[in-house]
């Protein structure tokens, strides 16, 4: 199987990593996440003339139509310096339920402004009840003539501290598990009734905890047809559930490199640490597990080709939580290797090393955790066999 890059491919990533080497070293990281937006605006604006946040979105509304290779390769090299810029809550997630759900005039009003940078979304999907499992929603949108009431708490809402526009996902019918009867709704984030409570998580980014109290919309400001967004919101969170797997690839890359090099330069016995050979066979499994978890991303992604087809879904769903069960294994290990190998200044908040572990750590726990996913696999390969 051909994995060389294509042309744009190589332009994509090497434009990102220039940008990250120059621009982006660790100490400006750290003063980003502690900042009071959590990310710089100014390198927002840069990313949106460099096309970065149109590369999952269509060449109609001013993107860049990229495939799921595309993707992950832009989150891969993202990964590496712990972007906290929120591409994926906005450019991918929303951005993409948008495409999926909403009418033309919705996308030709809303894509563009968010590719060139203009436009900050959140979408507000889970539930403190859900357990990551999008079809659970107990938000509910009551109908009252031509308008809705959303009312409902929501938790776990990345960007949700600096969107302007929020999708909500709200009951417009069914019992609270059931997958029919969702719909999305266009929510301004600072209408009558929105109450945002934000926080820095563990990784150092942001999110927020929303109250929707009685909270009036339009029927214009739903996406898609009504109670029938839970296939398109699947998808899209499968889509940026594989960015993050990808985004993990590249901080395990960093983390294992890192790892060899002080190994190389720390003395113990007079000796560099790097020739004693029972840590020479930890620093292979640390190579080993990041080689398996990026040739685990390249078969998802493949996978994940058709994954807006009934039958590309399937597929992708398998391969995904694969991933993420893999993804969330290999992280946590190679993670905690590190801040052994680094011993006691691997746990300093100087030092890269566990800003890196909390990131993975964070990931694991994103979209659904090894558990949650490990569930859904087994689900998909039954449901499969039963099929055959």
């Amino acid at each position: 199987m051909n994995f060389d890059l294509s042309q744009e491919q190589k332009m994509l990533v090497d434009s990102i990593q220039k940008f990250l080497k120059n621009d982006y070293s660790f100490e400006t990281r750290c003063k980003l996440a502690n900042s009071s937006l959590g990310f710089s605006e100014e390198n927002w604006k840069l990313f949106a003339e460099l096309g970065w946040l149109g590369v999952a979105l269509g060449s109609d509304y001013g993107g860049f139509g990229g495939s799921t290779e595309d993707i992950m390769l832009m989150h891969e090299a993202l990964g590496r310096a712990l972007v906290t810029e929120p591409i994926l809550p906005t450019a991918l997630l929303c951005g993409r339920l948008i495409e999926l759900l909403g009418t033309e005039a919705q996308k030709k009003s809303l894509l563009p402004s968010l590719i060139q940078g203009e436009l900050q979304l959140a979408l507000a999907y889970n539930e403190a009840i859900a357990r990551n499992n999008p079809a659970v929603v107990g938000c509910v949108a009551q109908r009252e003539g031509d308008n809705y009431v959303i009312s409902g708490k929501k938790i776990g809402v990345l960007n949700g501290h600096a969107a302007s526009q929020l999708l909500v996902t709200a009951r417009t019918a069914g019992d609270v598990r059931a997958s029919a009867g969702i719909s999305v709704f266009l929510v301004d984030a600072y209408a009558a009734g929105v109450e945002r409570k934000p926080y820095q998580t563990v990784d150092g980014l942001r999110a927020a905890e929303i109250e929707f109290n009685g909270v009036e919309v339009t029927a214009a400001q739903r996406l898609g047809a009504e109670g029938d967004a839970f296939v398109a919101l699947e998808t899209v969170l499968d889509e940026a559930c594989l960015a993050l797997c990808a985004e993990a690839v590249g901080a395990m890359e960093v983390l294992y490199k890192t790892t060899i090099e002080y190994c190389k330069t720390r003395k113990q016995f007079g000796v560099p640490i790097g020739k004693f050979q029972a840590l020479q066979f930890r620093m292979v499994d640390m190579f080993m597990l990041h080689e398996q978890a990026k040739s685990m991303i390249y078969q998802a992604a493949l996978r994940a080709k058709d994954i807006s087809t009934k039958e590309g879904r399937a597929k992708a769903r398998e391969a995904i939580s694969a991933c993420k069960v893999y993804i969330g294994k290999a992280g946590r290990r190679i993670g905690q290797e590190a801040i052994q190998l680094h011993g006691g200044m691997g746990m300093t908040d100087e030092l890269n090393v566990g800003h890196y572990f909390k990131r993975l750590t964070a990931i694991d726990a994103l979209f659904g955790n090894v558990d949650y996913h490990l569930h859904r696999y087994d689900e998909c390969v039954t449901a499969s066999r039963e099929i055959a």
